[in-house]
């Protein structure tokens, strides 16, 4: 019984440390379940700001997997941005949170499209919650940046 204080005390902490949360709202007197917003700057495409909202429960030991995400231009995007992040299919994660302390984690995922001159941000649980893995899409294109490139028609 201790232990599992101990770890709710720590879990608690933890959620009220997030220093990239900039709301949260409650969900009401009669739960401990709350929506909160966090900001997300690219860390290498530093011209694109993520806002994800995710339901967080103080007390419990996991957190809903729903999740969604907005991300737009915020500032410059460069060639050079483009060029230094991860083109493949799988793109890279630039985001992490621990949703449970059963290892079910929140990723959001670059991938960028070329043909569209496309910048994808995937959030995603990586638990199955009711038959599925919850997810959500946003996009940010080049066009209008120095980043952007003619795509070129393959037939």
């Amino acid at each position: 019984m201790q232990k599992m204080l101990l770890v709710l005390g720590v879990s608690l902490m933890l959620s009220a440390c997030d220093n990239n949360e900039v709301g949260d709202i409650s969900l009401g007197l009669f739960t401990t379940q709350d929506i909160k917003l966090n900001i997300l700057v690219d860390p290498i495409v530093t011209g694109v700001t993520c806002h994800v909202a995710s339901i967080e429960a103080d007390l419990s030991f996991s957190d809903p997997s729903d999740s969604s995400i907005a991300c737009r231009q915020t500032g410059e995007i460069t060639a050079e941005m483009i060029s230094a992040i991860d083109m493949s299919q799988a793109g890279e994660v630039v985001f992490k949170k621990s949703k449970s302390v059963f290892f079910k984690n929140m990723k959001i995922r670059r991938i960028f499209d070329p043909r569209s001159q496309t910048l994808m941000y995937v959030s995603y649980s990586t638990k199955e919650t009711s038959g599925s893995f919850k997810h959500s899409l946003s996009t940010v294109p080049l066009w209008g940046t120095k980043a952007y490139k003619q795509p070129v028609e393959t037939h």
